[in-house]
């Protein structure tokens, strides 16, 4: 038997039943994938919903700043939807006209000086697009796509807030 007839039936002998095996694998790495990109999914979710936290606790402390942030609060709230796993996708409530001044659990202490308050809140919007941004070696591509558009609006809100300081 010559070598190439010999590999020939190695060959054959080996791709019989792997059918199965293989579309195992596939899956597996499907769900796999899946988890990865719900896990990537939540920790992005996440990071926004602190910065929506963040934006209620310096409009409960300056609600005088509510014409010029409440745009911004929504869209970080729409991110935070957007971004959330298939699963946990639920509206964010609308900050309430009657909330404590005092800074939610998780959100650095809001300034009492309302420019000082803006330059946190600048800091956040950085923050967390830095975040969104560093999750794009690991998201596949849809979400990736959409992490570059979240990260670019809170980039384009950390300058409307912070004049580009």
């Amino acid at each position: 038997m010559t070598g190439a007839a010999a590999t020939g039936l190695l060959t054959g002998c080996s791709g019989e039943g792997s059918g199965a095996g293989r579309r195992a694998s596939e899956t597996g790495a499907r769900e796999a994938a899946a988890r990865a990109e719900a896990a990537l999914r939540a920790r992005t979710s996440a990071t926004s919903r602190a910065l929506v936290t963040q934006y209620d606790a310096v409009l409960a402390m300056h609600p005088t700043l509510r014409p010029r942030l409440a745009p911004l609060r929504d869209q970080a709230a729409q991110h935070t939807s957007a971004l959330a796993p298939a699963s946990a996708t639920t509206p964010s409530p609308s900050p309430s006209a009657t909330a404590s001044p005092a800074a939610p659990a998780g959100v650095s202490t809001v300034a009492s000086d309302a420019d000082e308050a803006l330059k946190q809140l600048a800091d956040a919007e950085r923050r967390t697009s830095d975040a969104q941004l560093a999750a794009l070696a690991t998201a596949p591509p849809e979400l990736a796509r959409l992490l570059a558009s979240v990260a670019a609006s809170n980039a384009g809100h950390a300058f409307l807030i912070g004049g580009g300081a």
